[in-house]
């Protein structure tokens, strides 16, 4: 749902026009009313509205480009107080979620060689199921994490996991010392005991070429030219089993269009009257998404596998999709 940052009702119809207007990132009148998507670089904040709507055409585009400009000054502010998460929220997070979510990078992000996107579920009680990503225009990483446990346990490692993972990558590692680094830290505070499982990701966004590191990861499906294939991944110990693994490298090329999902076993594994959601299910929602962009994609997966459950999801589930559009001047 929509919340309003002041006064006024949450809006959960989809064919409400801020509804429209959040979903496919446009303007919408509607009965001297305005409604502008506010949001930066693919990450969407929520939806400015404007009454009356000025009739000057001109007047309607500076307004966009002011909306534009909240959504930058949102996320700059946000760091220094609590006014616009309090305010996103319908109820109260638990403490685990409270400490997953200050860990992600966004929801979203649209770059010009790449489209990317992530959620988790459920949103308010997740636990050890998170994701970051990183690029600095020649390359993206993506890392997609499970800290094994329950509740603010769970969350703890999955966070320390993360910024070792994020400690070794700014440092300039390359993807196989950063799972060494990570996996060090972790069994160096638990000796075995607690472990992540982890897939540790790096594409070239001038070639195309996708490194993988597959630290008992969760599933990585490829969807080309509308078929879904499962890519085969040496599957590797998780962070912080064992005393100094070491681990090792894949690389796949990609095709311009190629189009990437990762989902947690909490998806598969979903149960609804009996009835697992099961990898056939899955795979036949994922070609449907084709013309979906990576944010209505993963929430259209999400949103399906709530009303297959009918209700919260028992068991963590994260998703991540990565458009890969090719190359760029």
């Amino acid at each position: 749902m929509l919340l309003p940052l002041t006064k006024g009702e949450p809006i959960s119809g989809p064919g409400h026009p801020a509804w429209r207007s959040f979903d496919h990132q446009e303007p919408i009148i509607v009965d001297r009313t305005a409604y502008f998507p506010v949001g930066m670089r693919g990450e969407r904040r929520g939806v400015l509205r404007l009454a009356p709507a000025p009739d000057d055409p001109a007047v309607r585009a500076e307004i966009a480009e002011i909306a534009t400009a909240l959504g930058h000054e949102l996320d700059a502010v946000s760091p220094g107080t609590d006014v616009y998460r309090a305010a996103r929220r319908s109820r109260r997070l638990t403490l685990a979620a409270e400490m997953q979510w200050e860990l992600l990078p966004g929801r979203s992000r649209i770059r010009p060689s790449f489209s990317l996107a992530g959620q988790l579920e459920p949103a308010y009680a997740v636990r050890g199921d998170s994701f970051d990503w990183s690029d600095d225009g020649h390359r993206l990483w993506l890392t997609i994490i499970n800290g094994m446990g329950e509740g603010v346990a769970a969350s703890m490692l999955t966070s320390l996991a993360t910024h070792a993972l994020r400690n070794a990558r700014r440092g300039g590692l390359g993807l196989a010392d950063q799972a060494a680094l990570a996996d060090q830290a972790i069994y160096a505070v638990h000796r075995g005991e607690q472990h992540v499982s982890a897939l540790l990701m790096e594409l070239d966004l001038a070639s195309g070429v996708l490194t993988l590191i597959d630290a008992g990861s969760p599933k990585l499906l490829l969807l080309r030219d509308g078929e879904v294939g499962e890519l085969p991944l040496e599957a590797q110990f998780p962070l912080g089993m064992f005393d100094g693994t070491d681990y090792r490298e894949q690389r796949f090329e990609l095709r311009r269009g190629d189009r990437l999902f990762v989902v947690s076993d909490g998806v598969t594994d979903a149960t609804g009257k009996d009835v697992r959601y099961g990898e056939t299910a899955l795979d036949r929602f994922l070609r449907r998404t084709g013309p979906m962009a990576p944010l209505d994609a993963v929430r259209s997966l999400i949103g399906d596998l709530r009303a297959f459950v009918a209700g919260d999801l028992v068991d963590d589930a994260v998703v991540v999709c990565l458009d890969w559009t090719g190359p760029q001047p």
